[in-house]
């Protein structure tokens, strides 16, 4: 290299390539680091990391950066932006490490991953790119069943499905946050739903209420009451409020979001699998059907509120008539439980919405409506599978971790047995991780922090994982743990990184973490 280069002085700085490394003094500057040696040192580092992986973990460092999960950007936030923790989750999102002793084979990289995250190294994570899909939204809105968009997966389509996971997953902190029923009706509105993309924002919250309750021998002094309480917040609406997002998109999106299982009479519930028909006037054998348990849970109002059915169907229609004129979509999206509320809620929706428009004189059809369907049940039978698509025609992707056990039940039952709502789907393999284990256990598999994981570093089948995803995998380490491989548990140990403490264990198992309130329940 000649003397022709020059690199500011580093006054003893840790090189931004090796910050293990320091600078070299200089003879000739009497201890003091001159321009060429820091810049040569600089160029001998990035050599090693384009060569070699590094011969160690690298120590976290004592500045402090926001804990983020992705970049904000856009007009979009996380949570963690809001919190200011440490830097740990852009230490995880590097990913540079190697394991320190041989694992057994479940836990071993392949040369592949080890590349991954040398490149990573010094790359800042990023999201998805984010163009414009106006030309096509409707495409990527489900019409045409997402052909040519899913294998291999297209870019926009991901960032779009990855934001309504995120959505549900604010979902789950809202309702650990407030999980009283009473209180959260009370206030008219869920003040504590904070939104990762502000370019949407809450309209309505919503709440689902059984036809069961807990006996009181049945419930333990120890248990919180809302694990038993009969009505409890189930999700929200909201809708794009951004004019830059609404160009982007197309059109202005209403967004229905749904949480899945997490109170005692909602698992009782899911138990109530024998399928009845959605109507009482209804009872022909050929009639479509549903699980009583999901009808229930959709239809029954509560003390302090109305049914989950009327709140969605009222609030649609109070935004229909606020942007009326405007390109309007619907988007419904839920997890496990919240999947099969969103079917129902689907079906009701675009029955209701043909009505309203059928005979009047302004010829304004009724929204697309599209359901984005995570570790979701079946939820009816045929005959409510074709109606949902084909009289309907309501565009349903299904998102499916193959291990996902969920996603297989109920058995079917004689020749009225339950089927899948026909649609797409997008098939996910934990194998196809860099971090989780393949033998990951039903919890994981079924985990909607995972299936986010799995969705971010998709490309197609038979593709390795993406090469810039860049999800971080701190929550799968509080949540997931033991499902995550040894090298990540060992490499967040030198962080100094533990999991946050659960502030809640409910007799079902499910976890809510305190920080960042979200309930990881296994349905």
């Amino acid at each position: 290299m000649s003397a022709a280069v020059t690199a500011p002085p580093c006054h003893s700085r840790p090189s931004p390539l090796n910050p293990n490394s320091r600078a070299t003094p200089s003879p000739s500057s009497h201890g003091k680091p001159n321009a060429v040696s820091t810049t040569r040192r600089h160029l001998a580092n990035l050599d090693r990391l384009l060569v070699k992986p590094p011969p160690l973990p690298l120590p976290p460092q004592p500045r402090k950066l926001p804990i983020t999960e992705v970049p904000a950007s856009d007009g979009e936030a996380t949570p963690d932006d809001r919190s200011g923790h440490g830097g740990l989750l852009n230490a995880l999102n590097l990913s540079t490490f190697l394991p320190f002793t041989r694992k057994a084979a479940v836990d071993e990289m392949s040369p592949r991953s080890l590349a991954y995250m040398q490149r990573l190294l010094t790359l800042s994570p990023r999201l998805s790119p984010k163009g414009s899909i106006a030309a096509e939204w409707r495409r990527y809105h489900g019409e045409g069943g997402w052909e040519g968009l899913l294998d291999p997966l297209d870019n926009n389509l991901r960032r779009e499905l990855l934001r309504y996971g995120d959505f549900v997953q604010a979902a789950y902190t809202a309702f650990h946050s407030m999980p009283s029923a009473a209180e959260a009706a009370s206030n008219g509105h869920h003040r504590t739903l904070v939104l990762p993309d502000r370019s949407y924002h809450p309209t309505r919250s919503l709440f689902a209420s059984s036809s069961l309750s807990i006996p009181p021998w049945a419930r333990r002094r120890s248990a919180p009451n809302w694990l038993t309480q009969r009505t409890s917040f189930v999700g929200y609406v909201a809708v794009c409020d951004s004019e830059r997002e609404v160009r982007r998109m197309g059109r202005r999106d209403i967004a229905i979001v749904l949480r899945g299982t997490a109170t005692c009479p909602e698992w009782a519930e899911n138990l109530r699998a024998s399928l009845v028909p959605l109507t009482a006037d209804d009872d022909a054998s050929s009639a479509p059907k549903v699980a009583k348990g999901f009808l229930s849970l959709y239809k029954t109002p509560g003390d302090h509120v109305p049914s989950l059915s009327a709140d969605i169907v009222d609030e649609v229609r109070r935004l229909m008539e606020v942007y009326k004129g405007e390109e309007l979509s619907i988007t419904i999206v839920g997890h496990s439980l919240g999947a099969s509320l969103a079917l129902l809620a689907a079906d009701e929706l675009s029955a209701c919405l043909a009505a309203d428009t059928d005979g009047t004189t302004d010829h304004q059809l009724p929204p697309p409506i599209a359901v984005v369907s995570f570790g979701g049940p079946k939820t009816g039978n045929r005959a409510f599978a074709e109606r949902l698509q084909r009289e309907r025609g309501v565009n349903v992707l299904r998102v499916v971790n193959a291990g996902d056990v969920v996603t297989r039940v109920p058995a079917p039952i004689a020749r009225e047995g339950y089927v899948h709502t026909g649609g797409a789907e997008l098939r996910l393999h934990n194998s196809d991780s860099p971090c989780l284990r393949p033998d990951a256990g039903p919890a994981c598999c079924h985990d909607l922090e995972a299936y986010l994981h799995l969705l971010d570093g998709f490309a197609g089948s038979g593709r390795p994982f993406r090469a810039d995803a860049s999800r971080s995998v701190a929550r799968l380490l509080t949540y997931q743990r033991p499902s995550v491989k040894r090298a990540y548990v060992e490499r967040a140990r030198m962080l100094g990184f533990e999991p946050a403490s659960p502030r809640t264990a409910t007799a079902n198992g499910a976890v809510a973490d305190g920080q960042y309130g979200y309930l990881a329940s296994p349905t």
